[in-house]
């Protein structure tokens, strides 16, 4: 009786144990922060300005011509503004503030095209043309600290870097295995940005599911990209904190994964909650883009169906094809460890104008 005894309390222990919060991920949920204004679906790219004012690029795969749109949105949710992007296709993805002159650079997936645009009107000029589908998929964009410009294509498998102020564009670094896929969704290089001290940069490989790391070289030349770390299910936009953890969002997960500077996964944040009475997406569905700003994560619902898109059934494809109103999400950057939670860390330097 004795040892039957001990072994029940061992399993209850066992059992208690398993059932605490450290043997679990604590994810901080994902909010509703704004919905895009009639006319404009699929959000993708996303921005924060100084003010907090939060910007996003949509990738409307229903419109058959341009132009674009920006939708601008202030800290609390509200609409400022609705811009038509002069001259640009309705394929538009990363956009970021130059972190020297303050320009809304805007990538034009659909026309192959780096545009500088006012953030008033919507006028566009062509800050670099770089070439357009099939043979080139503009896709992230980021910035070295003396302000050269770096664009992630995701169907050339190059990352293309551009001077400060604009100009031809040439190619970085090209590696077929590592920035290239044949997985879906079918984008290979897609999210960059630099870690702290500006010695690598990280790509996110979305139809394989990767990390890839680009050591940089004291010339400022690319070093031979590697595997970073893996499965990480539809890896796409990333940033990176002042600790250097990587936030990455996993679009066929509806999550955001971090990832410490091992490789080591430290949270899991948000999550697919349905589709509301109004057509939306309640918390995250196929997230693209993230952002920081003033203690917040602000994340792209994408809500792309896949199988009307690029002919590829995804699990989430009825999901994303049930979506009538498209939405950006909220979540606070907080890491939650086991305990206690640590917040996100900003990078140095302007967040935008």
């Amino acid at each position: 009786m004795k040892l039957h005894r001990l072994v029940v309390c061992a399993l209850c222990a066992v059992l208690a144990w398993l059932a605490t919060p450290a043997t679990a991920w604590i994810r901080s949920p994902a909010v509703n922060f704004a919905t895009l204004p009639a006319g404009t679906a699929h959000p993708e790219g996303i921005a924060a300005d100084a003010q907090g004012n939060i910007y996003v690029a949509d990738f409307d795969v229903s419109k058959a011509s341009g132009p674009g749109n920006i939708v601008i949105f202030d800290h609390a949710g509200k609409l400022v503004r609705k811009l038509d992007v002069a001259g640009s296709s309705p394929l538009l993805l990363g956009l970021a503030f130059h972190p020297t002159s303050g320009a809304l650079l805007v990538l034009d997936f659909g026309n192959g095209q780096v545009l500088s645009v006012n953030t008033q009107t919507g006028a566009a000029t062509t800050f670099s043309s770089i070439g357009a589908p099939p043979a080139h998929g503009i896709n992230g964009i980021t910035f070295d600290a003396a302000g050269n410009v770096y664009v992630s294509d995701s169907f050339a498998a190059t990352i293309w870097k551009i001077a400060p102020s604009g100009g031809p564009a040439s190619a970085w670094v090209s590696d077929a295995a590592t920035l290239g896929t044949s997985g879906v969704p079918p984008f290979g290089a897609n999210g960059i940005a630099f870690n702290s001290a500006r010695s690598a940069m990280f790509v996110a490989n979305t139809g394989n599911d990767t990390i890839v790391k680009i050591p940089v070289n004291a010339n400022g030349s690319a070093g031979t990209p590697a595997i970073f770390v893996n499965s990480i299910n539809g890896a796409d936009g990333l940033i990176i904190d002042g600790a250097d953890n990587l936030w990455v969002a996993a679009n066929q997960a509806d999550e955001i994964v971090v990832v410490d500077t091992t490789g080591r996964v430290i949270a899991k944040l948000g999550d697919f909650d349905g589709i509301d009475s109004h057509g939306a997406a309640r918390g995250l569905l196929f997230p693209a883009s993230l952002v920081y700003s003033n203690g917040f994560i602000y994340v792209t619902n994408l809500a792309l169906d896949l199988k009307t898109a690029v002919g590829a059934l995804a699990v989430d494809s009825a999901w994303a094809a049930a979506v009538t109103q498209f939405t950006v999400a909220r979540i606070r950057a907080l890491i939650p460890p086991f305990s206690p939670a640590t917040a996100f860390r900003p990078p140095m330097g302007p967040m935008g104008p």
